[in-house]
């Protein structure tokens, strides 16, 4: 159905989903504006209250509706997903507040298919979280393979034999009727498993989607309900219109996404290369304006994305596909049936008609199988020997093994890694790691058309790393051995494979350039955080520069706090710095460490809750221990845990008596959770939270950081500052900024240590915006309990 919207205009002000805007919206929305028109991008660093989330919709909405501009859609990408709510909430708000003559702007929330598939958010059939991938493309393929070129049927046919079961069942004279499967509080035409053709699975929901887009392909003609009057249509709506009428909810949201006006979904729905490829490239254009919301966080997120590697269990079954490949046409040669061998089912005549279409030959197919074999028994190797020298009697107890690195070049020095040097000695050159990506591609396609399960094969992952590991250079990537702590009862017993998941990485460490060169495919938009302080340092490291060097306009805004001052009180404590050499062991009470809990004594007498940010697990639980030996009220833990014991921790946080609250800064309790009201009452920062300089990946980006914006490069900051330094001191500011979120919210912001109170050689004060620099004071430890009683004394007086 058409999702085409008439061009309507006037003002942002006809968008804006309140009365009035505050004075930085219209400032920042007039900017957005004024630099998207020039294919530019606006950046803006906004305090929590700011309205950044209204501002950003409003100008991309407003681009959107403008007839005389080109943009038409907005891509709003978050990483939190109460900001991802957020931005519906403030949708929703716009559609309720449009002039009458307005249609409503159209919106889709982008989730993964366990989120939408039928089958898996109801746990039959069995497809469920861990499944629902591989199970979805295998019954594709099986309802696109019968009515494929001269197939055996239509999917009109395969549409009827679903429905027809259900009416089968009636006729059969059963009491009780049919059991249709219900999701979204709505039934489906089909029973909970899935349908079958003669002896072939297939998902009906999919054949109805097929059946419904026409043949001229438009896939918008097989959505089942009008997009144009419904505004924002989240995932549990579009469940419901999909599946009660009796097709796919995934495609659906593939077929709408094109022509929604918003999208809302995450970093990896524009910056991962294997989600655009295959779903959302469409809004991947310079018709759409993108706003990247948390931006503090787009730098490591898309590190993560467009980094690479595979583990060694995986290598192993592509080595194993990679057999069943050849194992045919090696039994036809020996005058053997594959009945012989495990062969699977793959036939010899399968193998080479593919491998004939593919241009792939046979001895490459073994070539890469040798290599593969050859990579394992040198990971084996190098493990072994990595364990021999930092822990020789690691087989008598595999227990004891934790999280490890193994580099495979100097960090600070880079070069050519050691496995390729490897490789090259053994006479793998570089056109056999290339060659592994064609070859893993046709081993799995014959697989899975001589195959009948529902798995997702190794050999194409496989192929694709090997051939990245030679495409890309050695400074702003590293390559190492990761040894993840696991548990394998199978593996031998005095085997690392009982104890590790062994795995080659390969780490983008300066995503830049990548970053860059994605948001250049976008018209233009809006990056926003509430801390992206230092700004030069933020454009460098996202890549912005690089794009004003291309002419793209990038234009900055930074918001302070608009909230009345009195209500709020910050203070830079000058203690001790609480670095790994001054506070010592965990179980040694020195003066470092007895000067941070007295401070967080000081601020925990406030009437209320109070959240403590330490810079990691381990020093949160040593500080928590303290503090339940100190204070005469309930302290509570944050470990390292899954979703549902973070989100009951937060329920006993927020309810009853006052607490305080222990956590990490690098977990989730300190960005992106709402401390609206009276949830909170102060907030207390110890140390700067910069991760493990030790580890050889750190040093690596330390390394690549220096080299591209420090004195080795065009910049002036070292690699440490800007690869460590300031997104630990962006940490910090998260967690204070939970305290103040509105005009009546009151409490307590403190920073405690000696780098954010004074100058000195490795202070943190400048990292701080000016505005923050001005508000957060160096007051003594001695004097900080005066500055708490005086602050709550002052605001019982008014």
């Amino acid at each position: 159905m058409s999702a085409a919207q008439p061009l309507q205009h006037v003002s942002w002000q006809a968008v804006f989903g309140h009365d009035d805007p505050y004075s930085e919206q219209a400032d920042g929305i007039d900017a957005a504006v004024e630099v998207a028109e020039e294919n530019g991008f606006l950046v803006v660093e906004g305090a929590c209250g700011t309205g950044k989330t209204m501002l950003a919709l409003t100008a991309g909405i407003d681009r959107v509706r403008d007839p005389e501009s080109d943009y038409e859609r907005v891509l709003v990408l978050t990483s939190v997903k109460q900001q991802l709510r957020q931005f519906e909430a403030d949708l929703e708000t716009i559609n309720a507040n449009l002039p009458d003559e307005w249609s409503p702007v159209s919106g889709l929330t982008l989730v993964g298919k366990a989120d939408v598939c039928p089958y898996s958010r109801e746990g039959v059939a069995g497809v469920d979280d861990e499944t629902v991938y591989d199970r979805c493309e295998g019954l594709r393929e099986r309802t696109r393979n019968p009515v494929g070129d001269g197939g055996e049927t239509s999917t009109g046919t395969l549409v009827s034999e679903a429905r027809q079961t259900q009416t089968g069942l009636l006729d059969s004279g059963s009491t009780q009727g049919p059991e249709y499967l219900s999701t979204a509080g709505e039934p489906t035409p089909y029973l909970p498993e899935t349908a079958e053709y003669g002896d072939t699975e297939y998902c009906p929901f999919y054949a109805t989607f097929l059946d419904d887009v026409p043949e001229d392909g438009d896939p918008m003609e097989a959505v089942p309900f009008d997009l144009t009057d419904r505004g924002h249509i989240d995932t549990e709506e579009l469940v419901r219109l999909s599946a009660g009428y009796g097709t796919c909810p995934h495609s659906v949201m593939g077929a709408v996404l094109p022509h929604a006006e918003v999208v809302l979904g995450n970093y990896y729905h524009a910056f991962d290369p294997t989600t655009v490829g295959s779903f959302t490239g469409a809004l991947v254009d310079e018709e759409t304006f993108v706003v990247c919301d948390e931006a503090h966080m787009l730098e490591p997120r898309v590190r993560d994305l467009v980094s690479d590697g595979v583990a060694e269990s995986t290598l192993r079954d592509a080595e194993n596909e990679l057999t069943r490949v050849i194992q045919p046409i090696e039994f036809e040669d020996a005058g053997k049936s594959s009945a012989d061998g495990d062969a699977g089912s793959a036939d010899a005549d399968l193998v080479r008609g593919e491998l004939a279409d593919a241009d792939v030959t046979l001895r490459e197919v073994r070539e890469i199988r040798e290599f593969v074999s050859d990579l394992r028994s040198e990971i084996d190797r190098r493990v072994n020997a990595h364990l021999d020298r930092t822990l020789p009697d690691w087989r008598a107890d595999l227990t004891r093994l934790d999280d490890d690195e193994i580099p495979l070049r100097d960090p600070e020095d880079p070069g050519v890694d050691e496995l390729t040097a490897w490789a090259d000695d053994a006479g793998y050159d570089e056109a056999t790691w290339l060659r592994a990506e064609s070859v893993g591609a046709v081993v799995a396609r014959i697989l899975n058309e001589a195959e009948d399960d529902d798995v997702r094969r190794a050999a194409p992952a496989v192929g694709r790393t090997l051939a990245n590991w030679v495409r890309t250079d050695h400074v702003a990537y590293f390559r190492e051995l990761e040894l993840e702590r696991t548990w394998d009862e199978t593996a031998r017993q005095n085997s690392w494979r009982r104890a590790y998941n062994a795995r080659i990485s390969l780490h983008n460490c300066v995503p830049g350039e990548a970053i860059a060169e994605r948001l250049g495919e976008f018209g233009g938009g809006v990056l926003m955080s509430a801390t992206l302080e230092p700004m030069a340092v933020f454009r460098e490291v996202t890549g912005l520069d690089a794009l004003a060097d291309d002419g793209r306009p990038i234009e900055e805004r930074t918001y302070g706090l608009s909230f009345p001052a009195t209500n709020r009180a910050s203070f830079a404590v000058d203690v001790p710095k609480f670095t790994h050499e001054n506070r010592g062991p965990r179980g040694e009470l020195n003066p470092t460490r007895r000067a941070h809990v007295d401070a967080v004594c000081e601020i925990a007498r406030s009437p209320g809750n109070v959240l403590v940010g330490m810079p990691n697990y381990a020093e949160a639980a040593w500080m928590a221990e303290a503090l339940s030996e100190r204070l005469d009220r309930p302290v509570l833990l944050d470990e390292a845990s899954d979703d549902d014991a973070t989100e009951a921790l937060k329920t006993e946080f927020f309810g009853g008596e006052s607490k305080v609250l222990v956590t990490s800064l690098r977990g989730t309790l300190t960005e992106g959770v709402d401390y609206r009201g009276d949830r909170l009452a102060a907030a207390v920062v110890c140390g700067v939270p910069i991760i493990d300089t030790s580890s050889p990946r750190t040093r690596a980006v330390k390394t690549a950081y220096d080299r591209r914006f420090g004195s080795e490069g065009k910049g002036s900051r070292s690699g440490f500052e800007t690869a460590l330094t300031v997104p630990a001191v962006r940490k910090a500011r998260q967690a204070i900024g939970r305290v103040i979120r509105g005009p009546d919210e009151v409490g307590i912001r403190a920073l405690v240590d000696a780098r954010y109170a004074r100058e000195s050689w490795d202070s943190v004060r400048e990292y701080l915006p000016e505005t923050e620099r001005e508000e957060f004071d160096p007051v003594s430890p001695d004097m900080l309990g005066y500055g708490v009683d005086r602050f709550w004394s002052s605001l019982e007086a008014n």
